[in-house]
């Protein structure tokens, strides 16, 4: 059995100091700040600023992305979401709603949102597992993508006869970038959405990688049915490489076999 005590132990430990709480709200309310916006708001030193930081990026709580010349910060709500899935999801609805709020949108053109997650297997097999229909419709729903993604073709996902997503294979370079268009169909409302991109990104750190997905070219007032499912899909992917198992979460059943399940 996997278990993600030393994990969780650096988010509750992260979680447990007020300053770095207090952070985590600025996030909330802007994301992707730099960390010379989170010195002057916080009137305390780069120094100590830099420090809360560096222990929210180690628990996962925050990831630095660098955009032109700065270093810019942005909420994860992945630890956050395994935690529900471990727990809460067992006495309460299901926490993928909850992990929404904790994103808001960028100032700027279109809104971000940049999830992170660390997973216990290699390139290669992570790569494998979002690249081959069989392995993603095990963790993202049930869909089935159709065809294979391959660099320059479109692609679409289906739910049972229903098409659910649909896009481009914009980048494939196996096993470390693939850059998608996302068009949400399952309803009126979100296909109104227009066009956004999906980007997976994976590093190698020993015998772990890191899986970063950036949903980008959002509407600024981008519905969070687009793009708050990705917590449950990642938490799904990890769970899968590491364990062989898939989770039986609603949201994660809701396509399979064609049927829908309320979430």
């Amino acid at each position: 059995m996997v278990t993600y005590r030393s994990d969780m132990d650096k988010v509750f430990k992260a979680l447990s100091d007020p300053t770095r709480r207090a952070l985590l709200d600025a996030l909330f309310e802007k994301d992707g700040q730099s960390l010379g916006s989170l010195e002057a708001a916080f009137g305390m030193s780069r120094f100590g600023v830099a420090k809360h930081l560096r222990l929210l990026d180690e628990a996962g709580l925050v990831v630095a992305r660098k955009e032109g010349r700065e270093r810019l910060h942005f909420l994860n709500p992945v630890p956050i979401a395994q935690i529900g899935d471990r727990w809460v999801s067992k006495f309460a609805a299901p926490w993928a709603a909850a992990m929404i709020d904790l994103k808001r949108q960028m100032e700027g053109h279109g809104m971000k949102q940049v999830f992170e997650i660390y997973i216990k297997t290699t390139p290669e097999r992570l790569w494998q597992a979002l690249t081959d229909p069989g392995l993603r419709a095990k963790y993202q729903f049930g869909l089935l993508f159709e065809p294979a993604f391959a660099e320059g073709t479109p692609y679409h996902a289906y739910g049972g006869d229903r098409l659910i997503i649909d896009g481009e294979t914009l980048e494939f370079e196996p096993p470390r970038r693939l850059v998608q268009t996302y068009n949400a169909r399952w309803s009126e409302g979100v296909s109104a959405q227009g066009t956004s991109r999906v980007t997976f990104e994976i590093f190698q750190i020993r015998d772990s990688c890191r899986l970063t997905l950036i949903h980008d070219d959002l509407q600024e007032d981008a519905s969070p049915e687009i793009y708050g499912g990705w917590p449950m899909i990642l938490s799904g992917l990890k769970t899968l490489l590491e364990t062989g198992e898939t989770l039986t979460t609603p949201g994660s059943l809701r396509w399979v076999e064609g049927a829908e399940v309320e979430q």
